[in-house]
């Protein structure tokens, strides 16, 4: 196994970081390979391999990277990106990473300067303008996957997408939001301005009312007096 390379997915990360991430993962690899190939049991006499591999070892090494990795499978929640028989990305994963790439890929193309690092330059006029239907997509997408995920584990509390897909919808809105400061109009602002200015001049409403109220009181009772 040669050694590992980092996904070009990674725009926001420092080169050097990347290169201290990449020296990171290299040595990971190799010290789980040595770990588990070093796991050898105090006893080989049973035939039988779960006991000779997984008891027999005092550190039993093979069962705490295997409860290690299943681990880390359920809290990133990896199962939500397959299909039901956990074989290949559904097809809502693939579409996504799709768009994700393409929006990516959008950026880089309208980035404006002779450099083409995401962190360097600093006109985004471009990017803003023309990547802002393509970030739209992908967040409405990502919106509705968010739902569809909720209403099919109703019975679990907090239950999120795979990981894959909540890193690169993080990695896109860090980017039009702080790197590019890009901003999305949204459609829903003038009812909403609405609603508020209603709800704030309810109580204005409700006093005027009631002065007019008593005011008109005050009038049949010196009426009435007369």
């Amino acid at each position: 196994m040669g050694p590992l390379s980092l996904p070009p997915d990674l725009p926001d990360l420092d080169p050097e970081c990347r290169e201290l991430l990449l020296d990171f993962a290299n040595s990971s690899a190799e010290l789980t390979g040595c770990l588990v190939r070093g796991a050898r049991p105090n006893s080989s006499e049973s035939h039988n391999c779960a006991r000779s591999l997984l008891m027999a070892d005092r550190m039993q090494i093979v069962v705490i990277l295997s409860e290690f990795f299943n681990s880390t499978w359920q809290k990133a929640n990896c199962a939500n990106c397959l299909t039901n028989k956990s074989e290949e990305l559904s097809n809502s994963t693939v579409y996504f990473l799709n768009l994700f790439n393409h929006t990516l890929t959008c950026f880089e193309n309208n980035l404006q300067g002779s450099a083409h690092s995401l962190l360097q330059l600093r006109n985004y006029s471009e990017v803003c303008k023309n990547c802002r239907e393509a970030y739209k997509t992908l967040s409405s997408l990502y919106c509705e996957m968010q739902k569809m995920n909720e209403l099919e584990n109703k019975a679990e509390s907090g239950t999120h997408l795979c990981i894959d897909v909540e890193d690169a919808m993080n990695i896109t809105r860090k980017l039009w939001s702080r790197t590019f400061n890009c901003s999305v109009p949204c459609s829903d602002t003038v009812p909403v301005i609405a609603v508020a200015v209603f709800i704030l001049f309810l109580p204005v409403v409700f006093y005027l009312s009631s002065f007019l109220h008593s005011e008109q009181k005050k009038r049949k009772l010196i009426l009435l007096l007369w």
